[in-house]
């Protein structure tokens, strides 16, 4: 069995301790006890039965192996290097840093505690986007667009490039490594509005083009464009809400690298990918910031 503490009870935490309390029955994830959690900023009660820790006691207990971070973004690199350096692994909502050498340090910390440091990708487990990759298999990329849109980012996010890296894990994903040939960055600080505009290259030189916007009001959305050569995606399949949630699908491929059941393979392809997206990550944002 593998102890384990919630840092953070905001929407993602409370759903984390929820999953603990009650795992999947036959699932790897029934090798994970929660042990309490941490709320930085109040004293709270039992939260669904667990008590609150401070993170003083999570680090020094023997019986806690294992830690799920769900701040806000700016503290995810502080947290996860507290716990890997206490020897405890660390599950961590993306992103894992906002900025690409400190993602590269942070894994090189896990592999030399020997420890497990696995960031959150819920949206690879969508049933809709296990729907849009399977449509999009063995299809020839002509040119692509996936434009976000939701409302205006809370204090915390960090900047709009790196709170969103989760469409483009959706683009890397879908058509392999990317590189970025020009970003732009609209802002308007008065209305809380911000655009972002990338234009990227797939690696047979095929155009994608990434849009993040925010703003008060706006729609959460996800509009995608893809011409292929054989037909065109102009949306994402509509799929059924899938039996397990993707955060239980989540803490189980977490617990299945803690009980070793992942290949090294496996392990490795996921580590590239991660890296990959915030080296391009970083690019977009030295772009756009000149």
């Amino acid at each position: 069995m593998f102890g384990a503490v919630v840092v953070g009870v905001g929407t993602a935490g409370s759903v984390r301790i929820r999953d603990l309390v009650a795992p999947l029955a036959g699932s790897a994830a029934e090798k994970l006890t929660i042990k309490g959690f941490i709320s930085s900023r109040r004293s709270l009660g039992d939260q669904q039965g667990v008590s609150q820790i401070s993170r003083e006691e999570a680090v020094s207990r023997e019986d806690v192996q294992a830690a799920f971070v769900c701040t806000e973004n700016v503290s995810h690199e502080e947290n996860i290097r507290t716990f890997l350096q206490a020897g405890k692994h660390v599950c961590v909502e993306y992103p894992m840093t906002l900025n690409h050498q400190a993602a590269v340090d942070l894994w090189d910390l896990a592999q030399e505690k020997g420890l497990v440091l696995h960031e959150e990708h819920i949206e690879l487990l969508t049933e809709d986007y296990k729907l849009l990759k399977k449509e999009t298999e063995g299809k020839i990329l002509k040119e692509g667009t996936l434009h976000f849109t939701g409302g205006a980012l809370k204090p915390g996010f960090g900047a709009l490039v790196f709170s969103g890296i989760a469409r483009l894990t959706w683009l890397v994903d879908l058509f392999g490594e990317l590189s970025v040939t020009a970003a732009t960055m609209e802002e308007d600080a008065g209305k809380n509005y911000s655009k972002m505009t990338a234009n990227m290259l797939t690696s047979d030189n095929r155009p994608l083009t990434w849009i993040e916007e925010r703003g008060p009001g706006l729609p959460r959305a996800k509009n995608i464009n893809f011409h292929f050569d054989s037909c065109t995606l102009t949306q994402i399949p509509p799929a059924p809400r899938g039996a397990v949630g993707i955060f239980m699908q989540d803490m189980i491929h977490f617990s299945a690298k803690l009980a070793g059941q992942v290949s090294p393979e496996e392990l490795q392809r996921e580590k590239t990918r991660i890296l990959h997206c915030f080296h391009v990550a970083e690019r977009i944002q030295k772009l756009c910031q000149s």
